[in-house]
């Protein structure tokens, strides 16, 4: 491994995404999944056996939800596709936006209580063309519009909490939530504020201690910041473009981290792209499931 101020890194999977995101860790069979938006193909690592499996789309594909089964939900530009992972079959379960050409799915994951957040914006980063969804038991509702680049969707340990960003705004953003309904309660108020740095705040997720792992777009790292949204520590890695944490293994101590090659030449930076992991010392939270 890599020696970094403390923290160990390595690639783990020395894939080349053109733009790698929504990383999720499955416990119950040791499987990183991932997507490739840009190259519309959804990727399973098993983390034991460092074996890798890849499906083709046809359509940009962002992030996966898991569930009680051996189907996963995936957010796709028309909406959400049960995929079923010891057949490959594929069907339509919930359209979202299937009618507007000019978005696609984004940033999303599992909330609490069965129910799911997801986000869209313009194929083209249209600015405000996307907003954040809640679904839930089949019912749609929209919860923030005029969302350029959703990010930064994660929920607290408590269910209580949930963040998220607009990412050429700078600001990651908390707001309550009832946590029987994953549903706002109240308006959103700033956490942490990274104008200041011009730091563009992607993906996030949060560890057992409350605090938020932020992949930072443009600046090579991924940081993390307590309860209160104070700066901790962040870990360099050698891809510029980092774009989603996920926390895995036995003992969920191990974050994994997806990055994009978007305009950067092999010879530039050889492993942007790849998945990268980190051995941490604080656990992170299981995924969460909904049921089917």
């Amino acid at each position: 491994m890599t020696r970094y101020k403390d923290l160990d890194f390595e690639v783990f999977f020395p894939v080349r995404n053109e733009l790698g995101e929504g990383p999720i860790y499955d416990g119950t069979t040791a499987e990183l999944i991932w997507f490739d938006i840009v190259g519309q193909v959804m990727f399973i690592g098993n983390t034991n056996q460092g074996t890798l499996r890849s499906y083709g789309f046809g359509e940009p594909v962002s992030a996966a939800f898991l569930t009680n089964s051996d189907i996963l939900l995936v957010a796709a530009a028309s909406g959400v596709i049960a995929f079923d992972r010891r057949t490959g079959r594929r069907r339509t379960n919930f359209s979202l936006e299937a009618d507007n050409s000019m978005t696609r799915a984004n940033d999303s994951r599992t909330a609490p209580n069965n129910a799911i957040w997801l986000g869209t914006m313009g194929l083209g980063q249209e600015s405000g063309a996307g907003s954040i969804y809640h679904l839930r038991n089949g019912v749609c509702t929209r919860l923030f519009e005029k969302i350029t680049v959703p990010n930064a969707i994660c929920f607290s340990p408590d269910g209580e909490t949930a963040y998220f960003c607009d990412t050429p705004k700078r600001l990651i953003m908390k707001t309550r939530i009832d946590p029987e309904t994953s549903l706002p309660v109240g308006k959103p108020s700033a956490f942490i504020d990274l104008t200041s740095e011009k730091l563009n705040p992607d993906g996030a997720v949060i560890d057992s201690e409350g605090s938020l792992w932020n992949a930072q777009w443009g600046a090579g790292r991924v940081a993390c910041y307590d309860s209160g949204g104070r700066f901790i520590r962040a870990v360099e890695l050698p891809a510029t473009q980092i774009t989603c944490p996920a926390f895995g293994g036995d003992d969920l101590k191990y974050l994994y981290v997806t990055s994009a090659y978007q305009g950067i030449s092999r010879w530039e930076q050889p492993e942007a792209g790849a998945v990268f992991v980190i051995e941490l010392d604080v656990p992170g939270l299981a995924e969460r499931r909904v049921d089917l």
